[in-house]
C-alpha cells in the first residue's frame, strides 16, 4: 500500500500546528522590535551612521540570503525525510548541511576581509566619505560573523523541520538580547558607535550558533561531516536554486540601493527606517514562511498531497489574515513611530510616506508572493520559484524603479513602486502554479 493510502487522520492538528507557529512568531517578533531597536542605537550617532549601516545591512542581507537558502535545502529533505519516518538518512542530511555551512560561510567570510573597501566601491559607489568610513568598519566585523550566523540558521531549520520551534526561539532570544545590551554597553557606555554596534551583533551570532548545535539531528560522529555526494545533491537541488534566487534577488535590491543613494542622505535614512519598520507588519507573514517548510515537506515526504495542498492554504490564509491586522495598525500608528528615529523632517515625511504605500500592498500581495512559494520550494520546485523570482524581479522591481526615479522623477515613492509592481507578478505566477498542482510532481528524496 501507499503511504496515502495507509494514512489515519491529518499529519498536523491544530495543536501541533499552533505548537509549531507560537514560537515562530514569538522568534519573529523579537528578531524584528530588537532589529528596531538596533537601528534606533545607531541613529542616536547620526544619520550617517544610520546611512552606512542600512546599506551594508543590505549587502549583508545578500551574502546571509544565498547562504541561508542552503538551510533551505536542508530543511526540505530533513523534512521528508521525517515525514518517510526515515531518522537515519535524516541525520546524514544534517551533518552534510553542517559541513556545506561551514566550507561556504568561511570563504565567503575570508573573501569580504579581504576585499571589504573594494566590494563597497563596487556595490555602492561614490558615497560620502563619512559614510564609507563607518560602512566598512561595520562590514569587517559583519564578514567575522558569517560563519556563526550560518550555522545558527542551519540548526534552526533542521530544528523547524522536526516541528520543534521552540528551541530557535530561545537562540533567537539569546541572539537578540546579547545584541540589544552589547549596544546599550558599547555605544552608549563606551562611545564606540558603529563598531559597538557590529561588535555586538557578532557575539550575539557567535551564542546563537553555539546555542542552536544541540539537536537531536546533530552529527553523531566526524566522519559524518565527510562530503558524500548524494546527500550534498539532494540539498543543493533546493538551495542552489533557492541561493541563485536569493542572490539575484537582493543584488537587484542592491541595485535599487545605489539608486536610492543618488538621492541623498535623508532619502537613504528614510528608506533605512522604511525597511526596519514595515518588517513589523511582515511578521505573521515571515512566521508562516517558516511553518511552511516543515509542514508541507513533511506531507509531501509522507506522500499526502491533499494534505499538502490544505495545510498551504490554511496557512497561506492565516498569513494574510495577520498581515492585515499588523499593516493596518502600523497605518495609523505610523506618524507617532516614525519620531522614533531621530531623522531629519524631510526624512520622515518620505518614510511615512512610503510606509502607508506599503501598508496597502502588503495586506493584498505580500503573502502570495512570500508565503506561498515555500509551498513549492517544500515540494522540490525550487527552479519554477528561482525563474519567477529573478525574472520578475529585474524586469519590474530594478528597471520600473530607474524608470519612476529617472524619468518620471518620483523619488524614493518610485523605488518602492517598483517593488510593488514586483510582487504583483509574483502573486499571479505562484498562485496559477499553486492551482494547478505540478510543484508536488518533484522527487525530492
Amino acid at each position: 500500500m501507499t503511504a496515502t493510502a495507509k494514512s489515519q487522520g491529518p499529519l498536523f492538528t491544530r495543536r501541533a500546528l499552533f505548537t509549531l507557529i507560537w514560537p515562530l512568531l514569538l522568534e519573529q517578533t523579537l528578531s524584528v522590535t530588537m532589529g528596531m531597536a538596533d537601528t534606533l542605537m545607531v541613529a542616536g550617532v547620526g544619520e550617517a551612521a544610520v546611512s552606512s549601516v542600512s546599506l551594508v545591512d543590505s549587502l549583508n542581507i545578500l551574502i546571509i540570503q544565498i547562504l541561508s537558502a542552503l538551510a533551505t535545502g536542508g530543511a526540505v529533505i530533513a523534512s521528508q525525510y521525517l515525514g518517510r519516518r526515515d531518522e537515519e538518512n535524516a541525520s546524514r542530511s544534517a551533518a552534510q548541511l553542517y559541513s556545506v555551512l561551514s566550507i561556504s560561510t568561511v570563504a565567503v567570510g575570508v573573501v569580504c576581509l579581504l576585499l571589504s573597501r573594494l566590494i563597497l566601491r563596487m556595490v555602492f559607489g561614490s558615497i560620502d566619505e563619512d559614510v564609507m568610513r563607518f560602512a566598512q568598519q561595520y562590514f569587517l566585523i559583519s564578514a567575522v560573523s558569517y560563519p556563526f550566523i550560518g550555522l545558527y540558521n542551519g540548526g534552526a531549520a533542521l530544528f523547524r523541520a522536526q516541528g520543534n520551534s521552540r528551541i530557535s526561539m530561545l537562540a533567537s532570544l539569546v541572539m537578540n538580547v546579547i545584541n540589544i545590551a552589547g549596544n546599550a554597553l558599547l555605544i552608549y557606555g563606551f562611545s564606540m558607535g558603529v563598531i559597538g554596534a557590529a561588535l555586538a551583533t557578532l557575539i550575539g551570532r557567535v551564542f546563537a550558533a553555539v546555542f542552536i548545535l544541540h539537536n537531536p539531528l546533530r552529527v553523531q560522529r566526524f566522519a559524518d561531516l565527510r562530503p558524500r555526494r548524494r546527500p550534498i545533491m539532494q540539498i543543493l537541488s533546493i538551495g542552489i536554486p533557492s541561493g541563485l534566487e536569493n542572490g539575484m534577488f537582493q543584488i537587484g535590491k542592491l541595485c535599487v540601493s545605489s539608486l536610492t543613494s543618488t538621492l541623498g542622505t535623508s532619502a537613504i535614512a528614510a528608506n533605512a527606517v522604511a525597511n526596519s519598520v514595515s518588517t513589523l507588519a511582515n511578521i505573521p507573514g515571515n512566521t508562516m514562511s517558516l511553518a511552511t517548510i516543515p509542514v508541507i515537506g513533511q506531507c509531501l515526504g509522507a506522500g499526502e498531497k491533499k494534505q499538502a495542498q490544505r495545510y498551504s492554504v490554511t496557512l497561506l490564509g492565516i498569513a494574510i489574515t495577520g498581515l492585515a491586522v499588523t499593516n493596518a495598525a502600523l497605518f495609523f500608528l505610523m506618524p507617532e513611530v516614525v519620531t522614533w528615529f531621530n531623522l531629519s523632517a524631510e526624512a520622515s515625511a518620505m518614510c511615512t510616506h512610503v510606509v502607508h504605500w506599503f501598508n496597502l500592498f502588503s495586506i493584498f500581495f505580500w503573502a502570495t508572493s512570500f508565503t506561498l512559494p515555500n509551498a513549492l520550494r517544500a515540494g522540490g520546485d525550487a527552479k519554477f520559484t528561482m525563474s519567477v523570482s529573478i525574472v520578475s524581479m529585474w524586469l519590474f522591481r530594478v528597471i520600473l524603479s530607474y524608470i519612476f526615479v529617472l524619468q518620471f522623477h518620483l523619488g524614493l515613492t518610485g523605488v518602492w513602486f517598483g517593488m510593488f509592481i514586483d510582487w504583483i507578478c509574483r502573486s499571479l505566477c505562484f498562485l496559477v502554479r499553486f492551482a494547478r498542482g505540478k510543484w508536488m510532481e518533484h522527487k525530492v528524496i
